[in-house]
């Protein structure tokens, strides 16, 4: 069974950098035709997908966000990191990573907790 942990700061101050990891068990992140993605949910909206990290480590990213959004990968730890600049209130939402199998974008077949994340001074 494959789990996900997301893990990082709970509070960031406008105009700083988020930054959050996803640690995968039970399955490498480097298993052919999956997609790992970073995914959030504003309080009282619904679900956005923000980007992607293929297997084959090609990255993909949603065109509201990928002037501030960069994804990586750490394959000796099987963990994948999000990064998100500028940050503003409007950024504050439950931080979700998430595995979906030759699509990029879902339908996910794993998703972590959340994390929440506040944007504020």
């Amino acid at each position: 069974q494959v789990q996900l942990q997301e893990s990082g700061p709970g509070l960031v101050k406008p105009s700083q950098t988020l930054s959050l990891t996803c640690t995968v068990s039970g399955g490498s992140i480097t298993t052919d035709y999956y997609y790992w993605s970073w995914i959030r949910q504003p309080p009282g909206k619904g679900l956005e997908w923000m980007g992607a990290i293929a297997y084959s480590g090609s990255t993909y990213y949603s065109p509201s966000l990928k002037s501030r959004t960069s994804i990586s990968r750490d394959t000796s730890k099987n963990q994948f990191t999000l990064q998100l600049s500028s940050v503003t209130p409007e950024d504050t939402a439950v931080y979700y990573c998430a595995a979906s199998v030759h699509l990029v974008a879902g339908p996910y077949l794993y998703r972590g907790q959340g994390t929440q994340v506040t944007v504020s001074s």
